[in-house]
């Protein structure tokens, strides 16, 4: 297994892997798959200058699951980001590649700076919210009717971690 950070060159990559998320968990995800199928190269490329994408590749090559990392733009919020865009295949869970690609997520997280990361998790996933659990997050609030799914709204919960121990005072 090999996971890494994807370039502007991957952007088919990407598009891939995300339509074939969307279309295995619809719930899961705030777009449909039309909303990438008709993206070009250059709409997908300036999506990918605003995420950072880990991918992680199976042993043949092929992409079996990605998470995404946006940081806050601005100076005083920097030091945040959110967790975004998260998808495993089905025939690579429970096989620890989540787990890698989250324990990538935080290692750049923390070379570039950032100190908190946020997510936010359909809370009809409870399996994503145990394995957010395990990672060390913490349930910080609640959005109710976060988003629509098949027209019926689905409360998301609000989750953060610190990836960063901030310097004692005194």
């Amino acid at each position: 297994m090999l996971i890494r950070l994807l370039t502007g060159d991957d952007w088919e990559t990407l598009k891939k892997i995300r339509i074939e998320a969307m279309e295995a968990a619809p719930g899961a995800f705030a777009e449909v798959p039309a909303d990438w199928e008709n993206m070009n190269e250059r709409q997908v490329r300036a999506r990918m200058s605003k995420i950072d994408f880990f991918v992680a590749f199976d042993d043949a090559g092929e992409a079996v699951g990605f998470m995404g990392l946006v940081r806050q733009p601005t100076s005083k919020m920097a030091h945040r980001a959110t967790l975004i865009m998260v998808y495993l295949r089905e025939s690579a869970r429970g096989s620890g590649v989540s787990k890698a690609l989250h324990e990538a997520v935080m290692k750049h997280a923390r070379a570039i700076g950032v100190r908190q990361i946020e997510l936010a998790v359909s809370v009809e996933n409870p399996v994503a919210q145990e394995f957010y659990k395990r990672r060390g997050y913490t349930q910080i609030g609640q959005i109710p009717g976060g988003f629509l799914h098949e027209g019926r709204e689905v409360d998301e919960i609000l989750m953060a971690i610190r990836t960063q121990v901030e310097p004692s005072e005194g």
